[in-house]
């Protein structure tokens, strides 16, 4: 059963008992534009206790609100009463619902493209607000005035970001006025209600001009302010022919495939955070950014901590962004650390970022070339297998645990690494000898 079909055969059951039941909102937009939506929400006349008796056992998660989570067919349905919202004192949740009509559930929601309804039995499309008119134009519009909207929610500032991007469409004009009027407000909205729909902007494939629209807007100043540093930070022509490195960097991020994971998406948009304070001119007027890499790494995790991603993520993050740099010596690396560089869980992200860097820069492919090459090398076996030998082997022979286990350990792995140890005996001879020099 399609989640389509189980959502139909839920809003069957209201009406058979007597109830309107449309399908609302973003389902009704995607179909339209031609998508699969993931889920479909249900906007009906019975109130939460009526659509609790039909379903029993469904998860009541919002009764203030009207909202019921139904499971059926292998999929969860939200099904929510038509509604009107009171005043929004805290700039999120209305302070009370009045359970109403469609045209007025349809008033109360964000963007027009939002608020259409399409009847489940027959695919009549109901549209109280010009959604659809909007959908044809490729056009993002508030219901209503822009500012009430805004005030209601500030987060529907990041919204309209993110529809504009993932949808390719024009934010209409006085939206757009409003959004960057009311961009400050945005600071009013919990760090990690702004940290989710940043993460959705950042992943979709418009993620550039999604970045552009934040920068453009101010809102990107509202929570992530060393970007707006980014733009106007020159860099050698000879190097960067592309410009500053804003563009730089939206240039990265427009050459990342459509589905690249978040912590790549984010080592993307801070690898080069730290050049505009690293910024130097030497006596010739070259540019540099001496230390870009490891300052990056510090403001990375700073920034992310402070959007309250996860730890995993921050770490990957900050990894990635360390390391970007090295990606220039690996042909000069010996063999141990190429394979211990290339054995970084990390490493595919890494390499997809070195990509971009180049490709939106000097073009240069040698080092990404050879490290390509190397890989398909190194495919049949662990990049780096498991020791030969282990801290158990030095206690054996009467070694007492030190400081000093790591320094042999780690180069009995270099030898294994270089190939010049194959086996365990020949591991276990090669201790012998370096304990007894």
């Amino acid at each position: 059963m399609t989640a389509r079909e189980s959502a139909t055969e839920l809003a069957r059951r209201l009406t058979a008992a007597g109830h309107a039941a449309l399908f609302a909102g973003g389902c009704v937009r995607d179909r339209l534009l031609g998508h699969e939506p993931k889920d479909y929400d249900i906007a009906t006349s019975a109130t939460p206790a009526e659509v609790l008796g039909l379903f029993p056992g469904s998860n009541e998660v919002g009764a203030h609100f009207g909202v019921v989570i139904v499971r059926h067919g292998g999929h969860s349905t939200e099904i929510a009463t038509f509604r009107t919202d009171g005043s929004y004192k805290d700039g999120r949740r209305p302070e009370q619902v009045t359970f109403s009509t469609p045209e007025e559930d349809a008033a109360r929601r964000d963007f027009t493209i939002n608020a259409l309804f399409e009847d489940p039995a027959s695919c009549e499309i109901i549209d109280h607000t010009g959604g659809l008119a909007d959908l044809k134009a490729k056009r993002l519009r508030t219901v209503g005035r822009p500012a009430d909207r805004f005030s209601e929610d500030a987060l529907r500032l990041l919204r309209a970001v993110r529809f504009a991007a993932r949808l390719d469409f024009q934010i209409e004009t006085e939206t757009w006025s409003a959004v960057r009027e009311l961009a400050p407000t945005l600071g009013r909205i919990s760090i990690e209600r702004i940290r989710d729909e940043f993460s959705r902007i950042l992943t979709c494939p418009s993620r550039a001009r999604g970045l552009d629209l934040l920068t453009e807007s101010g809102l990107i100043d509202v929570f992530l302010p060393e970007v707006r540093a980014l733009i106007g930070c020159e860099q050698p022509p000879q190097w960067h022919p592309e410009g500053d490195v804003y563009v730089h960097t939206r240039i990265m991020l427009d050459l990342l495939a459509d589905d690249a994971p978040l912590p790549l998406c984010l080592a993307v948009l801070l690898h080069d955070i730290a050049k505009p304070p690293t910024q130097t001119v030497d006596a010739d007027g070259r540019l540099r950014f001496n230390g870009h890499d490891a300052l990056g790494a510090e403001m990375a995790r700073e920034i992310l901590h402070r959007l309250k991603y996860p730890n995993a993520v921050i770490d990957d993050v900050v990894f990635m962004v360390a390391r970007h740099m090295q990606f220039m010596h690996v042909q000069d690396m010996r063999v141990a650390k190429l394979k211990r560089f290339m054995a970084a869980p990390t490493f595919a992200g890494e390499l997809e970022l070195h990509r971009v860097d180049c490709a939106s820069s000097n073009g240069f492919t040698d080092n990404l070339e050879f490290l390509i090459a190397k890989r398909e090398e190194f495919a049949n076996e662990p990049i780096v297998p498991a020791p030969l030998i282990t801290g158990r082997d030095l206690i054996e022979r009467g070694e007492k645990p030190g400081p000093h286990f790591k320094a042999i350990l780690e180069d009995a792995q270099t030898e294994q690494l270089e190939g010049r140890l194959a086996s365990r005996e020949e591991a276990l001879d090669w201790l012998e000898a370096r304990l007894d020099s």
